[in-house]
């Protein structure tokens, strides 16, 4: 498998609160480690994701919004935008598509990050689904070419952007590993902030992390990591 160097800026479409930390959090602790400007797009406020029949949705945002903040800060990233979408409402829209492409010509990623939208093996979140395609999109061909969202040019005074690949977890298909031997700790720690969304106590959650991690640094064969992150990448044309 190929790796891929910390870039100047990555930007991570996440489609619910604790998704990033599960699907890369250990990269994009190593790349602020090593200088990388990231910024997290957090898609829906996961306000459907529990058990708990006496939860409300309204109390559970901001429950998730309260950990997402507290995770984003244990991995040292220093900008967030929260959509705000409802969990499992997220829809190919132009308006969904046109705040990611904002975002890219505002924030200007050499990469974005994003979940793999096509499965075969298994059935995937809706969710997941449709933020990966639609970041995609966004990326090419409509955050590159002028006349699409023009708005953002003529009136909020951004512009093009050619974002260089795209690097999709949760794939069945990785072609890239990230040695995250040094950062899986900072992974770990990120997500017992999500304390909504823990089934398992602190050390069986670590476990679980840990052996997932070491499965796939076994899948890069001899590379010789101990733990890494996988990802599927896709480079956009110039």
């Amino acid at each position: 498998m190929d790796t891929f160097d910390a870039p100047e800026r990555a930007m991570l479409v996440i489609p619910h609160p604790d998704d990033g930390e599960s699907g890369c959090g250990g990269t994009v602790a190593k790349w602020v480690k090593q200088g990388t400007e990231v910024l997290y797009v957090v898609c829906t406020n996961g306000d459907k994701g529990t058990s708990d029949l006496e939860m409300t949705r309204e109390r559970l945002a901001e429950t998730r919004e309260r950990e997402q903040r507290a995770a984003v800060e244990a991995l040292g990233v220093q900008q967030m935008v929260w959509l705000g979408y409802g969990d499992g409402e997220l829809e190919d829209t132009r308006e969904f598509r046109g705040q990611l492409v904002r975002e890219i010509r505002r924030f200007k990623p050499d990469v974005v990050l994003a979940m793999d939208p096509v499965r075969v093996q298994s059935h995937g979140h809706r969710d997941h689904r449709t933020s990966g395609q639609v970041a995609l999109d966004a990326c090419f061909p409509y955050a590159r070419d002028t006349l699409h969202y023009e708005e953002h040019i003529r009136s909020e005074g951004l512009s093009v952007h050619k974002v260089g690949a795209a690097l999709l977890w949760g794939t069945e298909n990785p072609d890239v590993a990230i040695d995250i031997s040094d950062t899986i700790g900072a992974k770990i720690e990120a997500l017992t902030k999500h304390e909504s969304q823990l089934s398992l106590a602190r050390d069986d959650m670590e476990e679980f992390v840990r052996r997932w991690a070491k499965r796939a640094a076994e899948r890069a064969d001899g590379t010789g990591y101990a733990y890494a992150e996988a990802f599927r990448k896709i480079e956009f044309r110039r």
